[in-house]
């Protein structure tokens, strides 16, 4: 058949927001049997989806919404694993170039898998209370971890709507406890959650300049610098980091290093095929500023400030794993996400990013010297923005 006249397929899907993230959600066996297994059948499927690659970076022929909060692709399934109810499974999907990237977890979205789970009737009926919260265990199956989420239930369905505010998220929505357990990766390094078995590293990048770092894995990889040491403040919205090539490709340059030092790639060429882990943030001291929103958030309201980038740009608000990973690392001395908060012992922090403000909790103890995390704690919202039936052409996987 002539692919220009091929006809379009449908698959059942839901479209959802989780936290500041939006993405598409499927059921595995409503998936194409092609796409149904890890491969460039399931990639193909998933980029025509999204609406990538774009050149023009807008996906204006799909359901992405040209950044890197909105280019998300949501795999569940009936859990696997024992004491588990749903496998999840994330795809941050490349908006200009033929790429989805398996390598970590969204944070955001972790909120929007227990209702979706619920929704499709993946989680047993017995497990549900007519009102009150239903626990949902969640596989997060690209990092092996485990996530519950707390999801509030009214009359036997999940309550969507209420007054939980999360800066970022335009309207109110009900209120989703997580708990990521466990999520630090205890590799066989000998360095814990510390690939380099270190809380500050001094990370040497050619041509750009020498900087102290923490480099943590808890949540997702992530790179830690200072932001003065960038010439930075701390307070900047997206304007001043994403319009500026040189600044973009200089930051680039500092997370393609770590993460060479971090052991996730064997070589620098690498980072360009690895794109969602590490994250590189950077951090500062309190100081007042006014949000995207124009709300001005003062010194007082925060315990330390954090921008991360995203797929290259810096974020609007905070993606949910970069929290678990500063929460994780406010909650260990020395690291610069705790001495950017003052130091000490700390059980949660209030941190500043572009849109305004996000609490989030670590519980972390030493054991032989080691630091361990039993758990992090955050709240989201989620909500569903359109469920149906996604069309793809069919000659497209």
């Amino acid at each position: 058949m002539n692919h220009a006249l091929a006809p379009q397929i449908k698959i059942a899907a839901t479209y959802l927001r989780g936290g500041t993230s939006k993405g598409v959600f499927f059921q595995l066996q409503d998936l194409p049997a092609p796409a149904q297994q890890p491969g460039p059948a399931r990639d193909a499927l998933l980029l025509r989806v999204l609406g990538s690659p774009d050149p023009y970076g807008k996906q204006i022929d799909g359901m992405g919404s040209a950044s890197s909060s909105t280019s998300k692709a949501v795999i569940l399934s009936r859990s696997t694993q024992p004491g588990h109810d749903v496998d999840y499974l994330f795809g941050q999907v490349s908006i200009d170039r033929p790429f989805v990237d398996w390598s970590g977890n969204c944070g955001n979205l972790s909120a929007a898998v227990g209702p979706c789970a619920i929704h499709m009737g993946l989680v047993d009926t017995a497990r549900i209370p007519l009102n009150g919260h239903a626990t949902v265990r969640i596989w997060q199956a690209n990092i092996g971890k485990t996530i519950v989420a707390h999801v509030p239930m009214a009359n036997g369905q999940v309550q969507e709507t209420g007054d939980f505010e999360l800066d970022g998220v335009t309207f109110a929505a009900a209120e989703v406890a997580l708990e990521f357990i466990d999520p630090a990766d205890e590799g066989d390094g000998g360095g814990s959650m510390f690939p380099t078995g270190n809380v500050v590293d001094t990370l040497e990048v050619p041509g750009v300049g020498t900087f102290a770092a923490t480099l943590i894995n808890a949540g997702i990889p992530t790179l830690f610098l200072n932001a003065a040491d960038l010439g930075y403040s701390g307070t900047e919205l997206q304007g001043a980091i994403n319009g500026d090539a040189a600044a973009l490709a200089r930051l680039e340059a500092i997370r393609a290093h770590g993460a060479l030092k971090m052991g996730l790639i064997r070589n620098l060429a690498e980072a360009t095929t690895r794109q969602h882990t590490p994250k590189i943030a950077f951090v500062a001291p309190p100081a007042g500023y006014t949000a995207s929103s124009g709300r001005h958030i003062e010194a007082g309201d925060v315990d330390l400030l954090v921008r991360a980038l995203s797929m290259g740009q810096l974020h609007h608000a905070m993606m949910g794993t970069a929290a678990v990973a500063i929460g994780t690392a406010a909650a260990i001395p020395g690291t610069l996400v705790n001495l950017a908060a003052g130091g000490g012992v700390r059980h949660a922090v209030r941190f500043g990013h572009p849109s305004g403000t996000l609490r989030v909790g670590a519980e972390a103890t030493q054991i032989n010297g080691r630091w361990t995390v039993t758990k992090a704690l955050m709240s989201r919202s989620a909500r569903i923005l359109m469920e149906g039936q996604v069309r793809v052409p069919a000659h497209s996987f």
